[in-house]
């Protein structure tokens, strides 16, 4: 179902994982919220009047729910929220109201729905656009959108060219159905699949002033209501079948309690389905007569949705890591969301150059999606704050495989990726010995260098904190048992760039003298590379180092 379908939430639809208020003062907070609210607003127009999704359903609905919240944060500074259906409305009045529907957050807002109710029903949520059909003694007298649930334009054209709308149904009298028109998608798994863009291609098919017999064959129907049918659903459902709307009955499934709920929502989430859908509708069986509905949402149906394939968060700080060989990682901490039973709390940009583009800063709120199921990504910035916050990027000309053998000022994170990655699998594989270990030993200021845990006493190491009695007596036998490394194991700790099929197996001495096309002669290596194994060898921190292996007695230095 489109974005209007729930454009408003119950005041009990609280979520567990809903952010605290922000600590702004009233003049910031007046300006974040009418910012969001522009922003909205924009949005709105665009899907509206123009046919166009700058962000997507989802993400729209995070940002509604986002204003919503500030403005129960800051009531002195909330607005009345402007109507997103505002100049939407149609020329042809809808027979019957579209209602469109709550949202609920989650489990206990679902549970919280449920429970005074009896004569339950549940439905998928179908991706596409809404339609009003009016039959007259069998016959299909008008197809209307939703408009603004109360006025729709008038598709009766098209709908005559769509083979799922029946143009004859035996029924005398007036008959009002109340349905989704949907792209068909045959087998599609809405937890693999995603939204595929399918209510944008009914949308813009039937925005055109005719439809091709290809394009209209792609359309289909799903009746989710019939507002003058019978008054229990049960004998609505048995009419519908009567009438020919099979599908639409079979998806239609009683509940009792919050488990049935769960089950179908994860069954049809997971499922094939000939359609895309964004969630469940929960139905009371009995509700009133379609001539009393409003176009807002009512008390007697509501939306569950699926979870989240993108979450909408704040940027709460930007954190610049520089890895062992230079490289500068941005990474954004955030504001914890849930993505698919995951909390994310941080999303690395990759790269320098693409944080400068984005420019997230904190207060910024960012769309995030999971690659591959596993690792968080940041998609874009949704939208910024009126505040931006300064943020002191390091220099990428101050960073290089070469640069941070202490830990000095702006050489922290390198000299601790490069302690890491010396003890670790890449280089010494020091067991019991990883991150942890070397926080603690610098922490209590013994690495002013890479390799000082080599003179380590033990008596030094077990009065360190963190480290009991039995553990600095394990430590010990781990660092002393790395001077019988292989010469060119320690090469490869110490950072030396890879050098493709050429032989590490002399000394210190044999592999310094050679030059650059010597290096370059060995199969995988080139003139770039080449010229970074000549300067590792010649740089002065690498020769200090050196110096300190042949007094801890390591072969080849």
């Amino acid at each position: 179902m489109p974005r209007w379908i729930a454009l408003y939430l119950l005041p009990f639809a609280l979520d567990s994982f809903a952010a605290p208020c922000p600590a702004w003062p009233p003049e910031r907070a007046q300006r974040e919220l009418t910012t969001l609210s522009a922003q909205i607003a924009e949005w709105d127009a665009a899907y509206h009047r123009q046919g166009q999704s700058p962000i997507s359903d989802e993400l729209y609905d995070q940002a509604r729910q986002r204003l919503d919240d500030w403005q129960a944060c800051f009531p002195a500074q909330a607005s009345a929220p402007a109507n997103p259906l505002q100049g939407t409305a149609g020329e042809v009045r809808l027979p019957v109201a579209q209602t469109g529907l709550n949202k609920l957050r989650d489990e206990a807002a679902v549970q919280q729905w449920l429970q005074p109710r009896h004569e339950l029903w549940i439905q998928p949520k179908v991706d596409g656009v809404a339609v009003t059909l009016v039959y007259r003694d069998g016959v299909l007298q008008q197809a209307l959108s939703r408009g603004d649930g109360r006025f729709g334009q008038d598709w009766t054209s098209q709908a005559r060219l769509i083979a799922a709308i029946p143009q004859q149904l035996a029924e005398p009298g007036e008959l009002l159905l109340q349905g989704e028109l949907y792209w068909r998608l045959p087998g599609h798994v809405q937890a693999r699949d995603g939204g595929a863009g399918a209510r944008g291609k009914v949308a813009g098919a039937l925005a055109r002033h005719s439809l091709d017999s290809r394009t209209a064959a792609q359309i289909g129907l799903f009746v989710w209501d019939w507002p003058n049918g019978p008054e229990s659903m049960a004998e609505r459902l048995a009419g519908l079948r009567r009438l020919g709307f099979v599908d639409s009955v079979e998806a239609t499934q009683p509940i009792t309690d919050l488990a049935a709920a769960r089950h179908w929502r994860e069954h049809w989430y997971r499922s094939a389905l000939p359609f895309a859908s964004d969630g469940v509708v929960l139905r009371q069986g009995r509700r009133p007569a379609g001539s009393s509905w409003a176009a807002e949402p009512p008390q007697w149906a509501a939306a569950w949705k699926y979870p989240v394939a993108q979450a909408l968060t704040e940027v709460r700080a930007v954190q610049f890591n520089i890895g062992r060989s230079g490289r500068i990682t941005p990474v954004l901490q955030l504001q914890p969301v849930q993505l698919d039973g995951r909390s994310i709390q941080r999303v690395s940009l990759g790269s320098l150059q693409r944080w400068q583009a984005l420019d997230a800063r904190p207060g910024d709120q960012v769309a995030i999606a999971l690659a591959g199921l596993t690792i968080a990504r940041l998609d874009s910035v949704v939208w910024r704050s009126t505040e931006r916050a300064a943020v002191q990027a390091p220099r990428a000309a101050d960073y290089d495989a070469l640069s941070c053998w202490h830990p000095d000022a702006g050489c922290a994170s390198q000299f601790r990726a490069r302690l890491v990655w010396l003890g670790g699998k890449q280089g010494l594989q020091l067991s019991g010995v990883g991150a942890g270990t070397w926080d603690k030993l610098q922490a209590a200021g013994k690495l002013n260098g890479l390799l000082d845990w080599l003179t380590l006493k033990p008596q030094e190491l077990a009065t360190t904190p963190g480290f009991a009695a039995r553990s600095a007596n394990t430590l010990q036998q781990s660092f002393a048992g790395a001077r019988q490394r292989p010469f060119g194991q320690w090469l490869k700790a110490l950072g030396l760039p890879p050098s493709g099929a050429a032989p590490l197996d002399g000394d210190w001495d044999s592999l310094a003298a050679r030059d650059a096309q010597q290096w370059d002669s060995f199969n995988g290596i080139g003139a770039q590379r080449a010229q970074q194994l000549v300067a590792f060898f010649h740089h002065p921190e690498v020769l200090a180092l050196r110096r300190q292996l042949q007094a801890a007695g390591v072969a080849g230095f």
